[in-house]
Parts: C-alpha cells; structure tokens; sequence
C-alpha cells in the first residue's frame, strides 16, 4: 500500500512540474530568439549606417587631398628675341626744324606664364556627390626683358634720357605681351591648366561624383576645354 501510495505521489509531482518546466523551457526558447533578433537589427543598422557614414566621409577626404594636391603654382616658361627700334623726334620753330633720336636694340626676353590654382574657387556638395568650380584665376604674364642697344643716333638737342629708357621698357615689356598672348606659349600653359584640373575630373568619375563648371556638368576633358577657353 505504502508503495502504490509513494508511485501515486510521485506521478503528481510529475504532473505539476513538467509543465512548469516545458513553459519555462519554451518562454527561455522565445525570449532567446528574440534577444538575438533584437541584437542582429541592431547590428545590421549599425553595419549600414556606418558604413554608409564612412565612405562618404572617405570619398569627401579623397575629393579635398586631390584638390590640396593640385592647388599649385603652374609656371610655363618661355623664351623671347628679337631685334626692335626706337624712334622719338623733336621739332622746333613751328616744326621748320627737327632733331631726332633713335636706337636700334636686341631684346632678350624670358616669360614665364602662371596659375596660381590655390585660388581656385569651389564648392564641395556631398549630399548631391557634386564639385562646382566657381572660379579659376587668370593667367599672370612676367616679362624680364634684357635690352641690349646695338646703335644709338642722337643729337645735342635731342638726347636720350632716363625717361626715354623708361619708354623703351614699357614698349618692349607691351609688345612681348602682345605676342605671347598669340603664341605657343600661351596654349601651352592653357594645356597645363587643363591637365591639372583634369586630376579632379578623373576622380569624380571615377567616385560616382559630378563636377561642374560654369553652369554644366562636366564629363570629359574635352568638355572642360572648352569651358576653360571660352
């Protein structure tokens, strides 16, 4: 009897507790698979979100190195020679009489033909991908004249002076200009302007970025030369 009666105690206990335990096995199940779905949403959103946060953080840092790269002087040397002449006269008693002046010089020239692209001027939209440039600076012409006078002609009445000096230099430096301006040279350094700026191009193609310059997108070099010229 003592036994059928332990055997019947026994099977309760069973049947209270083995439910108890296969709930809280079940909830411990759920409330597991929901810690680790809570924890791989929050993972994938920090994953995305950074990642997205850091490349455009490291496109911006690539963008404005290569625009710190290429913010130098450009300088494009030339040479110039040629023989010139100067003439001056003066008249006297109603320009019955008249005594003139004049020089017959080599002119020895170097030229040089700069950018100065860290005054170039543009605006970085990271939220559009989008460099604008706003604005390059024109080219500065030097001119370093050497004069050397082959023959001077003057009379007592009409001597050369400082002032005439003066005249020649400023001829000599207006008429270098004028011919750089039509020369060689000056496509050259035109050419270099555009192979640096094209650094830039290069990498917002090849980022996915757009650049612009005087109101267009610019996708090839070719484009950006002829904005730059015109």
């Amino acid at each position: 009897m003592a036994t059928q009666r332990n055997q019947s105690t026994e099977t309760q206990i069973k049947n209270i507790l083995v439910p108890v335990i296969q709930a809280i096995g079940n909830s411990g199940k759920l409330i597991y698979i929901l810690l680790v779905g809570i924890f791989l949403y929050f993972l994938y959103t920090f994953i995305t979100s950074d990642k997205s946060s850091s490349t455009l953080e490291s496109n911006s840092a690539l963008i404005e190195k290569q625009l710190k790269n290429v913010s130098k002087l450009v300088v494009t040397e030339g040479h110039y020679s040629q023989v010139m002449t100067y003439k001056d006269q003066k008249n006297y008693f109603m320009n019955m009489i008249s005594f003139e002046k004049k020089a017959l010089m080599v002119v020895n020239a170097d030229v040089t033909i700069s950018y100065d692209l860290s005054k170039v001027v543009y605006d970085i939209d990271e939220k559009n991908k989008t460099i604008t440039i706003k604005n390059i600076p024109e080219a500065e012409m030097k001119v370093s004249p050497d004069v050397h006078f082959y023959s001077i002609d003057e009379s007592m009445f009409n001597p050369f002076g400082t002032e005439d000096y003066n005249k020649i230099n400023t001829k000599v430096k207006a008429e270098i200009i004028k011919k750089m301006e039509k020369s060689r040279l000056r496509t050259n350094a035109e050419n270099r302007l555009i192979s640096e700026l094209s650094k830039i191009l290069i990498l917002t193609n090849t980022m996915g970025w757009t650049l612009e310059y005087k109101g267009e997108a610019i996708h090839t070099q070719t484009a950006l030369s002829s904005k730059i010229k015109t």
